[in-house]
């Protein structure tokens, strides 16, 4: 492996939600656009604090006016075997990643990453131009509904989802991702050992739910799962639709569970 580093239930009555106006909402103030912003970062890397940081900062000072910076805190396993093993990493967003740097045109996998709507990347203490270009474009609306835990057979969250295709001119896949509002850790070895981390959206599970049809709409219940011991009210669900490849990010939508 080359070591490279480089640096809801919102449905709210005459109001809007993110990448779609309820009618009789106040237009003066449209609903901003939403872009997804990704992170592939790892707590055994030294270079991916600042990452880290950056992604906290996008999600609270929410710093493009007309946009609504959806983050996702993903976690690879590249580097658990030298010398700390992140928790919070997962071979399916290594893979998720790999993906990545073949549709893009990359040759290799580094941390950390910031891939924004799927198509251009975020370097830390570059240019927010590919943000600001992300938020310029539209956008089919998405909605999470009506949220509800399971407790068995296994953990999960059930949630209405709806995505209206009306506008799109390609199918696309609906990926339901359950992500921790935050997380932190007390490094002991590796690169930052004796590092206190704090993170952001921490992806849990990140599941494909359906497909969403060019022209048609999409309107289900999915049940996302749950890591044992998990607490709802640490919880963040985002969905976003994505054209196949992966490719361009189409629309999405977040809903705190502690809220």
């Amino acid at each position: 492996m080359n070591k490279m580093k480089k640096l809801v239930l919102v449905v709210v009555a005459l109001s809007c939600v993110p990448g779609r106006c309820v009618p009789g909402a106040d237009t003066s103030h449209p609903a901003p656009t939403p872009v997804l912003v990704e992170l592939f970062t790892s707590e055994g890397c030294s270079s991916c604090p600042p990452a880290d940081a950056l992604l906290q900062q996008m999600d609270r000072s929410q710093p493009i006016a007309g946009a609504q910076i959806i983050v996702l805190s993903e976690h690879v396993d590249y580097w658990d075997h030298i010398g700390w093993k992140d928790p919070y990493s997962s071979r399916l967003l290594t893979e998720r990643q790999g993906s990545y740097a073949a549709a893009l045109g990359g040759d290799t996998v580094y941390t950390p990453q910031l891939i924004v709507d799927g198509r251009g990347e975020l370097h830390v203490g570059g240019s927010t131009e590919v943000l600001q270009k992300a938020a310029a474009g539209a956008k089919i609306p998405v909605q999470i509904g009506s949220a509800t835990l399971q407790a068995s057979p296994a953990p999960a969250i059930r949630a209405h989802v709806e995505a209206d295709g009306a506008s799109s001119r390609h199918d696309a896949e609906i990926f339901a991702v359950c992500a921790l509002d935050h997380a932190e850790s007390q490094v002991l070895r590796g690169e930052n050992s004796g590092r206190h981390l704090q993170h952001v959206a921490v992806v849990q599970s990140l599941v494909k739910v359906g497909r969403l049809e060019k022209g048609k709409t999409f309107s289900r219940d999915v049940d996302l799962p749950l890591k044992p011991g998990t607490n709802p009210a640490n919880l963040r669900l985002i969905v976003f639709v994505q054209e196949a490849g992966p490719g361009r990010i189409l629309g999405a939508a977040l809903r705190k569970i502690g809220n």
